[in-house]
């Protein structure tokens, strides 16, 4: 249907909504609600059952449910005979999402998006799945049948519909409130590691079978105990999947950022969409892979994906955008993939050529319609001989290639991007910013941190200092989330150990303020993910585990350590142990779904040591030491700087601290006793070495 057409449609009440994926359904035919109380309370007075469908902008497969069954004049008229239809964006309402895909996995044994769920007007669950045909393929019943034959059976047979609502409501609230304090085996970091390595594809690198995904958590914990136990495995586990991970598919070779996830256990073929997410936890993980090793394609790889956030995802408020699009003019992939003949038609005979083989792009093509992902499968070295060329020589016109390729990539018609700013996604990216200008120095980095953090605080703020948890054009709404406060928490940290502006810590503990009083479970420990002032849904869950994001409570206690170390509160260190303790049973029983809570525990196990470095920002000699500091792969302190701006009553850190007779020098602490400062960088080397 063009543009012109689509425009004269009449719209439904998604029009009003801000949300880009809410806002692509406005002018479906199909009467849909947003969820609120019009539509939960029309379904309640009418005794009418919901069809809640939840998905987000840049997921392929709800672009063709929406295709195929939303835009139907008939199947619409089905779905408004016989339910209230609310249409959720996943993005701005995890909650929901959260509870739901709970029920979906118990009716189906699986999940995913689309997510079609189908739920009595108490919002109880009685059926559920995930994309469904228009007609019936794929061994799925179709669509219409399945409206159909629910709005049937909930005229007929209401009183077992209920009753199996009730059911699986029931499931979600016990598993929501399931108990699982326990401490941590001793063994545990050791159980942790042993587990990732049972999981570990030696092949092709990363944890588990296809679809792969990039678990940066699970990088991130073993290249911590392999510092932790010197094991060359662990950290082998780790690079070769670093290298693998950069020469897929799932890398955008051209423009740099990764896809969401790869569909085949190669990282060769992947789902198309970029989240702002994945790239802000794989920045990170690069730049930890690059401080460890040295290896600087580890570098290039950080580097080129906050490019890519930059050129491509700054909003005008100067936060950060979400996702983008999977399709282009209808098709998965279109912008990103290749044929011999289209780098040909860019690069010449000779160079094209080339371009098929450095990127392995061949006549069949390795994706759809012909076409290639562009992958790096073989060494240079390799592919220089093949070719019969000088490597050096090959490197060289691959570069220039590789410019001239994204050139002409940027004149295809570019997908769709949902710009609206999630705090939890902002959070993660301050981080991954801050990150990346301590270690590769761009000061560009420290700007886009410092102006999505000022955004967050002051664009997306309540007037009694809560959070809210997505904005767009300017205009925040909806309660903020455990994740919001957690990952922007720690993005303020963050920030402060890049320049060391102490007002990143004062916000920092204002929003754990809040944090505290409104998630914390004072029953069982540990943070539920949604407030205590939040809507009444059918369960208050938690999320103890890592899934595509960290768990936001295992973020939450790294946060509260680092706090606890920088401002000498042992209130907040011991709630950080109560959460890890909160979540002991499951630690213990699957550790490999607990990364992020393992470098929590990592970071307390190691006793970490406080660095202070005392000296005017401005002045030469504390840029040589905070490099030096930087430079180094340590994960397990903290970074404070004693200057004319230090909140001394705050950090107490910073106390006695100050500048030598020589001028800028370092304090090395372990539990606030100190090592004599170091005065030199060679004493500074001996120090952080002992």
């Amino acid at each position: 249907m063009s543009n012109s057409v689509a425009d004269q449609r009449p719209t439904n009440r998604l029009a009003h909504e801000s949300s880009p994926y809410l806002l692509q359904h406005a002018r479906n035919p199909v009467d849909w609600y947003p969820w609120g109380p019009e539509a939960l309370e029309r379904a309640r007075r009418e005794n009418k059952p919901i069809f809640l469908s939840i998905g987000y902008s840049a997921c392929h497969w709800c672009h063709v449910m929406e295709h195929e069954s939303f835009e139907n004049p008939a199947i619409a008229a089905l779905m408004n005979e016989h339910f209230i239809n609310i249409k959720v964006d996943r993005e701005e309402r995890p909650d929901l999402d959260d509870i739901y895909m709970k029920a979906v996995q118990a009716i189906s044994g699986s999940g995913g998006w689309p997510m079609s769920v189908f739920l009595t007007p108490e919002l109880e669950p009685f059926f559920g799945g995930t994309y469904f045909p228009p007609v019936r393929r794929y061994n799925r019943p179709s669509f219409p049948e399945v409206v159909v034959s629910l709005g049937n059976a909930w005229v007929k047979d209401r009183e077992s519909i209920v009753k199996r609502g009730k059911a699986l409501a029931d499931m979600i609230r016990a598993d929501g409130g399931a108990k699982a304090v326990a401490e941590l085996n001793a063994n545990a970091l050791d159980a942790s590691l042993a587990m990732l390595g049972q999981n570990y594809d030696p092949q092709w690198g990363g944890f588990g079978d296809a679809p792969k995904f990039p678990h940066a958590m699970d990088l991130r914990i073993v290249l911590r105990h392999a510092l932790r136990t010197n094991s060359d495995g662990a950290r082998a586990m780790v690079t070769h999947t670093l290298d693998k991970m950069a020469a897929g598919g799932m890398y955008d070779q051209l423009g740099g950022g990764f896809h969401r996830y790869s569909t085949d256990e190669k990282w060769l073929i992947p789902h198309f969409e970029k989240m702002l997410y994945d790239n802000a936890l794989l920045v990170p993980a690069y730049l930890e892979g690059y401080l460890a090793t040295g290896n600087s394609e580890y570098a290039r790889i950080a580097r080129e994906c906050c490019e890519w956030v930059l050129r491509e995802m700054v909003t005008a408020e100067g936060a950060f955008a979400s996702t983008q699009d999977a399709d282009s003019e209808g098709e998965e992939g279109k912008f990103f993939a290749w044929t011999p003949a289209e780098l040909t038609a860019v690069l010449g005979a000779r160079d094209g050529a080339w371009a098929a083989a450095w990127w392995g792009v061949t006549d069949e093509g390795n994706f759809e319609h012909g076409k290639s992902a562009l992958w790096r499968p073989e060494p240079a070295a390799d592919v220089a001989k093949a070719l019969r060329v000088d490597e050096s020589t090959l490197r060289a016109a691959m570069e220039a290639a590789r410019g001239k390729l994204w050139t002409a990539r940027e004149q295809r018609v570019h997908p769709g991007k949902d710009d609206k700013v999630l705090a939890s996604w902002n959070g993660l990216m301050i981080s991954g910013l801050a990150q990346s200008y301590q270690v590769l120095g761009d000061e560009r980095y420290l700007a886009a941190a410092r102006g999505a953090a000022n955004y967050v605080l002051e664009g997306m703020r309540q007037s009694d200092g809560a959070l809210l948890a997505t904005a767009r054009h300017g205009k925040a709404k909806l309660n903020a989330y455990l994740d919001d406060y957690a990952f922007v928490i720690q993005g303020l940290i963050d920030l402060y150990e890049s320049d060391f502006d102490p007002r990143w810590i004062h916000e920092a503990l204002a929003l754990n303020r809040v944090l505290d009083e409104r998630f914390w479970d004072s029953e069982n420990g540990g943070w539920f993910t949604t407030g205590s002032n939040h809507e009444q849904l059918i369960a208050r869950l938690k999320s103890p585990h890592d899934g595509a994001l960290p768990a936001g409570g295992s973020v939450q206690a790294l946060n509260l350590l680092r706090l606890a170390e920088l401002t000498g509160r042992g209130s907040l260190a011991q709630r950080a142990e109560a959460a890890i303790k909160s979540v002991g049973a499951l630690a213990n029983r699957y550790p490999a779904a607990f990364s992020q809570l393992f470098i929590a525990v990592d970071f307390l196990a190691a006793s970490p040591r406080e660095l202070v470095v005392a000296g005017e920002l401005s002045d030469a000699r504390t840029q040589d030491f905070l490099r030096t500091i930087r430079g180094r792969f340590a994960p397990q302190r903290v970074v404070a700087l004693a200057d004319a701006r230090a909140d001394r009553e705050t950090m107490p850190v910073l106390d006695g601290k100050s500048a030598g007779a020589a001028g800028p020098r370092v304090y090395v602490c372990r539990n606030y006793a100190c090592q004599r400062p170091a005065e030199s960088l060679a004493e500074l080397a001996e120090h952080l070495d002992d």
